[in-house]
């Protein structure tokens, strides 16, 4: 029997945590400002800490990422950062940096320690040295094909491997890129990235003598020549599960709790599906669940071999999708629902719930706009400022029963 690979989930705030959590991810990864890929990730040390505490209370795992390539300015920080560690306590640390690796083995040499896809790993044999040094799980570059996936599980069979299965891609090698760094001084690898690759970029042809600019012409794609579409291997899970990976992960730490939980949702129920009838398996049901998130189109990306033109969206780096975020559920009673707004709702709209662990279809039609603070009707209410509305149970065709705390809802734009 085929072991299903652990779920881990990306947590950039602490409600992703809670969301990560309760629709169903086997772990969850997180980072702290400073020490990772995410600097800027707008989650404190305390809320990490909250959150790992949820993710231990729910039998759940936490990793905390450490990812930088450290300076010599970064190790004079590091009794902070083992104190830090400490009050944390994560179950694993993610690391890509040798000097890093060093240092985590010598100051908490009980700690499981994770390599990044930072590091770049494409073979056995850099596994293989990985391993040497004390790693107890690779995460392999998302370059690395099944294939060649597989033949390194072959001749690894006692490290944990752990690849990306579903986020944004990086039109660099494994998110080294220089772009940011040169034209905005943002750091792509402290998590302060522009995502330059997502400009639109008109081609000039300065000539050397002259100084004359010339505009280059643009063919039928227009000139998103970096765009890369998001990662998705929902069409291909089965090969996926199949070849052994130990743990597939979403990327997004800086996304919202909405795209959390709506990914980790249905690779869950993927997974699930798969584990009990696995030549049954359909990822049709759990491919429509995707598409309605906010995406700049799919690609399986490297994993028949080289990225073809596909990989690209050469004519916007906007969403392809006709769905937004609608709200999340703040409050249930027997009365009614509260929901937290993240995009503009009107009268008549209808939202849709996105239920935890099951595939119930709940809906709703909106007969008014109820302002949850005041009470009074309005034709439309905007998301910010934490604007809420009210959702009588009594508008429900569905049983409303299965709506909790920090259900998910969305609405065709």
């Amino acid at each position: 029997m085929i072991k299903i690979p652990e779920l881990l989930a990306p947590a950039g705030t602490l409600d992703a945590f809670k969301t990560a959590i309760l629709y169903g991810a086997d772990a969850i990864y997180a980072g702290l400002p400073g020490f990772s890929m995410r600097a800027r990730a707008k989650i404190t040390t305390d809320e990490v800490r909250a959150g790992i505490e949820l993710a231990h209370g729910a039998g759940r795992k936490v990793y905390l990422a450490f990812n930088l390539f450290a300076h010599e300015r970064d190790f004079e920080n590091m009794p902070r950062v083992a104190d830090t560690i400490k009050y944390l306590r994560p179950d694993a640390l993610i690391v890509s940096d040798p000097g890093v690796m060093m240092w985590v083995r010598e100051h908490f040499p009980d700690m499981p320690i994770h390599v990044s896809t930072q590091a770049n790993i494409c073979s056995a044999a850099s596994v293989r040295f990985w391993q040497s040094a004390g790693a107890h799980l690779c995460v392999l570059a998302r370059e690395v094909s099944h294939n060649e996936f597989k033949v390194i599980r072959e001749k690894c069979p006692d490290v944990g491997l752990e690849i990306f299965v579903h986020g944004a891609m990086c039109m660099s090698y494994s998110g080294r890129c220089l772009l940011s760094n040169f034209i905005t001084g943002r750091p792509a690898n402290r998590g302060a990235c522009a995502q330059l690759c997502r400009w639109k970029y008109d081609v000039i042809l300065r000539e050397h003598d002259t100084g004359i600019e010339m505009p280059i012409d643009e063919d039928e794609r227009g000139a998103y020549i970096m765009n890369a579409r998001d990662l998705c291997l929902m069409p291909r899970l089965s090969q996926v599960i199949e070849s052994r990976p130990d743990s597939l992960k979403i990327e997004g730490r800086n996304r919202s709790e909405y795209y959390v939980g709506a990914v980790v949702h249905a690779y869950r129920a993927a997974l699930d599906a798969y584990a009990r009838a696995p030549d049954d398996f359909d990822p049709a049901p759990y491919m429509a669940e995707l598409n309605r998130l906010e995406t700049r189109g799919y690609t399986t990306a490297f994993f028949d071999g080289p990225a073809g033109p596909d990989a690209h969206n050469y004519e916007t780096g906007r969403s392809t999708s006709q769905y937004h975020a609608a709200g999340v559920v703040t409050a249930v009673d027997a009365e009614k629902i509260t929901l937290e707004l993240r995009n503009e709702l009107r009268r008549h709209d209808t939202i849709n719930f996105i239920v935890p662990h099951s595939d119930t279809d709940i809906s709703v039609r909106l007969e008014r706009i109820i302002n949850a603070a005041s009470g009074n009707e309005l034709p439309k209410m905007s998301a910010g400022q934490h604007n809420s509305l009210i959702i009588p149970r009594a508008w429900f065709r569905d049983a409303s029963d299965a709506l909790v705390p920090y259900t998910l809802a969305y609405s065709h734009k």
